[in-house]
């Protein structure tokens, strides 16, 4: 593992997963007072790729428009071309698509940015980070699933930190600045691993959400990506001008 001190650049991406749906809302609301929450994380489950049906795009839709906060948006879903279109709001910032389920990837990463949305690739734990090695130039996101997909509230894989560190690696000697993002099991636990690792954006489903307080956990992670400075301000992070006057 990279031997690296937290410089604050990760951002907390908010899985909305194991939220209670009926005060989705407040949810949001929440996640916008605190400024190490970049993105709004929409797991998108079809119960075909993986065991465990979710929410489809009109969930995400509902949302748009009535928050600053930018979507990161990922399909767990088998053919994912068939459905990108319909995740795209003036939100939706990334559309991230399993290498597993997309059997034309390059396609289907070449569709999502038509459509004027940045294109991001997932790896289930057992997919090596080399069969990436031909998009890589195309993708804004490479997500890293740190544990196998369908279920919240599941053990992070260890082997993950690997994974996260070799793609950092890749993307330092090609000279490229897509994004890594860790999806699953994160915690105050292993957070610090895994940004130390590579991660640029950091998803929290269950640890957040199913916290004792979830506003305090989420107070935990500002002190931790933005630092005493900037922890409490209230405001929301990187991905927030992006949307510019979006807002309730």
């Amino acid at each position: 593992m990279k031997n690296m001190t937290m410089t604050g650049k990760a951002t907390l991406a908010p899985s909305i997963l194991t939220a209670d749906f009926s005060k989705l809302g407040e949810a949001v609301t929440m996640f916008e007072r605190h400024p190490s929450v970049g993105y709004i994380h929409f797991d998108v489950m079809d119960g075909d790729f993986v065991p465990n049906i979710s929410f489809g795009a009109p969930v995400v839709r509902s949302l748009a428009g009535k928050t600053k906060l930018p979507f990161d948006v990922h399909l767990m879903v088998t053919e994912p071309a068939r459905y990108v279109r319909d995740f795209v709001t003036e939100n939706t910032e990334y559309i991230v698509v399993h290498q597993e389920a997309a059997l034309h990837l390059d396609r289907t990463l070449r569709l999502i940015k038509s459509l004027g949305v940045k294109c991001g690739a997932a790896l289930n734990p057992a997919t090596p980070e080399e069969s990436l090695e031909y998009v890589l130039e195309l993708v804004d996101q490479v997500l890293v699933m740190s544990v196998n997909p369908g279920f919240g509230g599941q053990q992070f894989i260890p082997s993950s930190i690997e994974k996260i560190c070799r793609l950092a690696d890749m993307r330092t000697a090609r000279g490229l600045d897509f994004k890594i993002a860790a999806d699953g099991g994160v915690n105050r636990g292993n957070i610090k691993d895994v940004v130390n690792a590579g991660a640029d954006i950091v998803v929290a489903g269950s640890s957040v959400m199913n916290a004792e307080d979830p506003e305090k956990e989420l107070a935990f992670y500002d002190g931790l990506l933005c630092g005493a400075e900037d922890a409490g301000r209230g405001k929301s992070a990187e991905g927030a001008e992006r949307i510019g006057g979006i807002h309730k």
